[in-house]
Formats: C-alpha cells, sequence, structure tokens
C-alpha cells in the first residue's frame, strides 16, 4: 500500500520502507514538507469521471472584497515570478499592496475561524477542479494543484498550533516561499519547496516575531 501527502506530494510505499504506515509513531512526519501522519491518505485507483456540466448564464458575479483581490493579485504576481515575466510581477504585486492597505479590519479573525475557513477552501476544491479539467484549461488546473497544496499547508499548521499553542514556534523559524506562499518552520529552509520546487533561495524568513 502507498499513501500520500496531500501537501507535497511525498509517497510513503510500505513495500519500500518495509514499516505499515499505521504502525509508525502517531508524531510521525514527512520527511519533506514535514505535514503530520494525519496528512496521509491511501493511494486511490484512478478512475474515469463523468463530463462537469456548468450553467454560466444564470450565475450571479460575486463583487470581490478589497481583501480578496489583495489576494487574487498576490497569486497573479507570483504566477509572473514563475514565468520570468518581472515587470507584470511587479505591478500585480503594487496592486496587491494597494488592496491589502485599503482592506477593514477584521474583527473575528480567531484562529478557530481561521481553522473552519481553510477546511471550507479544502472542500471545495475537487469541484473546482473538476471544472479546469472539463474546460481543459492547464492553468487553473495548476492553480488548483498549488492551491490545494498550500491550503491544506495552512491548514495543518493551524490546527497544530491549536494543539501545541505557542511551544509550537519555540526555538525554531519561519520560512515563506515567494512563489507559492509554502510556509515551512525549521532552522533553515528546505532544500526545494514542496509545492512548486524552487530552490531555498526563494524562501524569505518571517522576521520581528515576538
Amino acid at each position: 500500500m502507498r499513501y500520500i501527502c496531500q501537501i507535497c506530494g511525498y509517497v510513503y510505499d510500505e513495500d519500500k520502507e518495509k514499516i505499515p504506515f499505521d504502525q509508525l509513531p502517531d508524531d510521525w512526519k514527512c520527511p519533506l514538507c514535514g505535514a503530520p501522519k494525519s496528512e496521509f491518505k491511501p493511494e486511490a485507483p484512478k478512475k474515469e469521471t463523468g463530463p462537469v456540466t456548468v450553467n454560466t448564464e444564470d450565475a450571479d458575479l460575486k463583487k470581490l472584497s478589497a481583501g480578496q483581490l489583495a489576494c487574487v493579485c498576490s497569486n497573479l504576481a507570483r504566477g509572473c515570478e514563475k514565468q520570468y515575466k518581472q515587470e507584470e510581477s511587479r505591478l500585480f504585486t503594487e496592486l496587491a499592496q494597494y488592496f491589502t492597505r485599503i482592506t477593514p479590519a477584521v474583527n473575528d479573525a480567531t484562529v478557530e475561524n481561521i481553522s473552519k475557513l481553510l477546511q471550507e477552501d479544502i472542500d471545495n476544491y475537487p469541484d473546482v477542479r473538476a471544472v479546469a479539467d472539463q474546460n481543459s484549461d492547464r492553468g487553473a488546473a495548476r492553480i488548483c494543484v498549488w492551491g490545494e497544496k498550500v491550503t491544506r499547508m495552512l491548514s495543518s499548521l493551524v490546527n497544530r498550533y491549536l494543539n501545541e499553542g505557542e511551544e509550537m514556534l519555540a526555538n525554531t523559524d519561519i520560512w515563506i516561499c515567494t512563489v507559492c506562499g509554502f510556509v515551512y518552520i525549521g532552522d533553515q529552509p528546505p532544500e526545494v519547496c514542496p509545492v512548486c520546487k524552487v530552490p531555498p533561495f526563494k524562501f524569505e524568513k518571517i522576521e520581528g516575531r515576538a
């Protein structure tokens, strides 16, 4: 049996490792991205899916908030950087910074609410990916892959924080991939980003923590 990390895609192959996955200790973590054992799922057999029908005639257009626009522009900036389009990346970054400045404070931004919202995003990704695949939109499909992995990673860290509190961040550093947003906790950044595969110099250390 093979088990797949839902964050970085690392494969734990029981035949190669010689230890059944369920016999690994509860505190075992993914050797690539540090995700907990709970983020691994058994490899599912590939199955064909039927067409996904989307009715756009009656769909209501949604007005995005300043915060949502900041996220969209930030992601577009990273995508442009990945494609070596530096000028476009700079312009999207300026837009993201502008929308961030005008975003009002969120009164209910508790860790518990953040955990709930992240899980809602994770639950919605399969439907979004199905639409992208049906329309053969490789760009949107890649965004879904990156987005789901990073969202799962953030959800994993938030839930770990709920269980461990500030001890989780004691005597260690926090690194963020400037391309895809992957967050890594450790003394040094990983040798390669588990999500977008960029080298460690693309990681920035989060400074100014209390």
